[in-house]
């Protein structure tokens, strides 16, 4: 999901920041790397889309791991591990949320 979020420079018409590269040590997604190895942009509903689509894989992982715990097919480890997974990214996306209720808020009080 975080990688997600490093295409979010894409999001501005004009890019500020051109002439910085950013080298990573870590394996960046296929789609993030698709965004800045081509040059395509990716809009702000494209990006909230794919954290939203991370999110759901994640919580339906952590619940399929429950299911096979129940069934005795995966140990309590990864049960942990899938569900701590999961809990952490629905954090962020409420997170997220809060902070776009906010901005709409603050929008929404502006005098024209």
């Amino acid at each position: 999901m975080i990688e997600s979020v490093k295409g979010v420079g894409s999001l501005f018409s004009t890019n500020v920041l051109s002439g910085v590269t950013t080298e990573t040590s870590n394996p960046v997604s296929a789609s993030a790397a698709a965004v800045q190895g081509t040059g395509t942009q990716m809009s702000f509903a494209q990006v909230m889309g794919d954290m939203a689509t991370d999110m759901v894989d994640r919580l339906k992982l952590s619940e399929t791991k429950s299911f096979e715990a129940i069934q005795g097919k995966a140990s309590t480890r990864e049960v942990v591990d899938a569900v701590m997974n999961a809990e952490q990214t629905l954090q962020t996306a409420i997170a997220i949320r809060d902070k776009v209720v906010t901005a709409y808020l603050e929008i929404a009080r502006m005098q024209i």
